[in-house]
């Protein structure tokens, strides 16, 4: 009222206001810290190359929870964000624009189908969100976006590129089984061709060409056919680029022919409905691999375990894609840490020079990426080789065993 003198704030009141406030502002903060890291997950949970992205999925998810169970990420919880990607380019380019515009994810994790990530990754990289491919291997998916177009790569990868597999199925059936007559068999995917480029350039390199290459479609049923014009071309063994189902209906097609020659093929051949679907014909069957479901050290033991508890399965559909999710997972989580935030630039640095060394599946992840290599897998850190044996993917050659084992 006009003419009054203001009244003063007494001492205990002006403290007591000032810590109220000061009480709210830093449960404000709390709030801030304890908002989870949404991170995007996209592959294929249904169709043909679902055991790929089921297990996969799977494996993020384990590595996820042990995360959350163990206080988060810089104090706040990983959320995953999944998405059914059905293996299609245009359906994956979709989710990947929902996890990124909607969901304001800060990393994507996944990927299990060279075409689709041809399609869908370049909205990681224009939005400067780092991706961590866990399955897809095309050889060039992480050379998409490669200076001088494009100044910064945000794409990075834990699974074994196709050069790497292709050079293994040509060793194991030139070299070790001896075989100089083969036959290429490839779907018409982006994966399939590109996988038959890098076989034809691995079978160049041992001064050979193929006696056939044969084609066949996804949902194809009958390769009798591509079969009869292998074996007059006298092929002694063939060399597959493909997925699970049609890759059964080749080993099924085969035995009906009356026709059983070697069969080596990439990483694919472990996938459960080729094993399941091929039943007996699967067996003797081999293929890259860079984890095999054994629980030859107890940190792999432990994965192995928890994983069938906690998806109430005996084999993992196929072991390399949970391994290979996981990890993914974790090599994000040191990143996160080291810088500190979850900027997608300062992300991409962090991963470029990653100072945690990441006990993973795979392996043990030191140093794994730099600015110009984004490839975890290399040369020196090569995959073994798997076989199929009563249903399940072993190892091959007790020596691969011995030193993967001496890897961890």
């Amino acid at each position: 009222m006009s003419g009054q003198p203001l009244r003063r704030e007494k001492p205990l009141l002006r403290f007591v206001r000032t810590a109220a406030f000061a009480a709210l502002a830093l449960l404000s903060a709390e709030s801030g810290a304890t908002e989870p890291i949404k991170v995007g997950v996209s592959g294929p949970f249904t169709g043909g190359s679902n055991p790929m992205g089921v297990a996969m999925r799977d494996g993020i998810r384990l590595a996820a929870r042990e995360i959350n169970e163990t206080g988060g990420i810089l104090g706040r919880p990983v959320l995953l964000v999944e998405r059914d990607d059905e293996a299609r380019p245009e359906r994956g380019a979709q989710v990947i624009q929902d996890l990124i515009n909607r969901e304001k994810v800060i990393a994507g994790l996944g990927i299990v189908n060279t075409g689709v990530a041809l399609a869908s990754q370049r909205f990681y990289q224009q939005s400067h969100i780092p991706m961590i491919t866990s399955v897809a291997t095309g050889s060039i998916i992480t050379k998409q976006f490669l200076p001088p177009q494009y100044p910064d790569n945000y794409i990075f990868r834990v699974s074994a590129p196709d050069t790497i597999q292709a050079a293994m199925i040509v060793e194991e059936a030139v070299v070790r089984q001896r075989i100089r007559k083969l036959a290429i068999f490839h779907d018409s995917t982006n994966y399939g061709q590109l996988g038959r480029e890098d076989l034809e350039r691995a079978l160049e390199r041992h001064s050979l060409k193929p006696v056939a290459v044969e084609r066949f479609n996804i949902r194809d049923v009958d390769m009798t056919p591509q079969l009869a014009r292998a074996r007059a071309a006298g092929a002694e063994g063939i060399l597959t680029y493909g997925l699970g189902p049609e890759l059964a209906h080749l080993a099924n097609g085969m035995v009906r022919l009356g026709w059983k020659v070697p069969l080596v093929g990439s990483w694919a051949l472990a996938m459960s409905n080729f094993i399941d679907n091929a039943g007996p014909n699967a067996e003797g069957t081999r293929m890259p691999q860079t984890f095999i479901q054994e629980g030859d050290t107890p940190r792999r033991k432990a994965f192995i375990d928890k994983y069938r508890k906690s998806f109430g399965v005996e084999r993992i559909p196929v072991a390399p894609a949970a391994a290979q999710g996981y990890d993914s997972m974790l090599l994000l989580a040191a990143a996160i840490r080291q810088a500190r935030s979850t900027d997608g630039t300062k992300l991409r640095e962090a991963l470029e020079s990653l100072q945690e060394k990441v006990e993973g599946i795979v392996m043990v992840y030191d140093r794994p990426f730099s600015r110009t290599d984004h490839e975890a897998i290399d040369t020196t850190r090569i995959p073994v080789m798997g076989e199929v044996r009563n249903s399940q993917v072993v190892f091959a050659y007790d020596e691969d065993k011995k030193r993967d084992t001496l890897r961890k």
